[in-house]
């Protein structure tokens, strides 16, 4: 593996075919993506409602079998996610991990994640350049 544990396009696994810019971009795209599908239908939900009355949000959850699946499923994966994140961004000496929570909480999982994984390749590059 290259320096500071960062492979480029090939490390001692030889499974890195993608380099760093290439997976940054790909993250800020799925970025993106997670904030598009997941307030498409959160501005729907706040056009009927006449707002975001999160009691009735987190009801609508639970409406059936199927979508309380999906909704534990989500909360298991942000708890994994904000307790690995925290971990990550000490280990990776990453400032402001505290807005991870916030836009999880505040837009989606489906957009913190990927913005993290993006903000966590630049660090790892930039800890590699300076290493």
């Amino acid at each position: 593996m290259t320096k500071a544990g960062y492979g480029g396009r090939h490390d001692n696994r030889g499974d890195d075919i993608m380099g760093p810019t290439a997976r940054q971009w790909i993250y800020a795209v799925i970025a993106i993506t997670g904030v598009a599908v997941t307030w498409y239908f959160n501005l729907q939900f706040i056009a009927e409602h006449g707002g975001l009355p999160i009691d009735r949000f987190i009801a609508d959850v639970y409406v059936n079998a199927a979508a309380s699946s999906i909704g534990n499923d989500l909360l298991v994966v942000v708890a994994a996610f904000l307790v690995w994140s925290f971990a990550e961004a000490r280990r990776l000496g990453m400032r402001h991990w505290w807005v991870y929570p916030i836009l999880t909480f505040g837009i989606a999982i489906a957009f913190a994640m990927p913005f993290f994984l993006w903000m966590r390749e630049r660090r790892m590059a930039a800890l590699a350049a300076t290493a």
